[in-house]
């Protein structure tokens, strides 16, 4: 009997250690200095000393990273698979591309479904923000969590 609860004992201070040493986590990222270099949003009056192989490195990860996809969020404006729905969905991707130049959109086919989604967002806020300009021509719009292209 003594042998088990030790045996226990030793399990429980295990499992706590374990738990103990779960420190991942994720710092959020504030989307108005997305695609910016840190140096240039400090201001005229910082003069920052960098050695040129910290410079290289830095410059190194950021391009080394750039083509990872990221959570975020973009808006679904067009989803169908009526027999109108590739001439729709083009016609869709025209006139957001049209409208909101800047901002990425893109149409996709998953058979058997023509799906047309606008944005890289990084926050549900800055998706809502061009949600709420849609909604109006597109009523079945709807804001999705999906993997995102870093924001240009």
């Amino acid at each position: 009997m003594k042998r088990f609860l030790l045996i226990l004992a030793a399990l429980w201070l295990g499992v706590v250690s374990l738990q103990a040493q779960d420190t991942t986590r994720t710092a959020p990222v504030d989307s108005a200095l997305i695609g910016k270099s840190i140096l240039s949003v400090l201001g005229s009056g910082v003069q920052v000393e960098q050695s040129a192989p910290v410079r290289q490195a830095l410059e190194k990860h950021i391009h080394d990273n750039a083509a990872k996809p990221i959570s975020g969020y973009r808006i679904r404006v067009f989803y169908d698979n009526g027999p109108q729905a590739r001439s729709r969905s083009e016609s869709i991707e025209h006139s957001l591309k049209k409208q909101f130049p800047g901002t990425g959109v893109y149409r996709s086919f998953e058979s058997p479904n023509y799906k047309v989604c606008i944005g890289d967002f990084r926050s549900k806020d800055e998706a809502l923000r061009i949600f709420n300009t849609l909604k109006g021509t597109y009523p079945t719009a709807f804001i999705i969590k999906e993997s995102i292209n870093y924001p240009r």
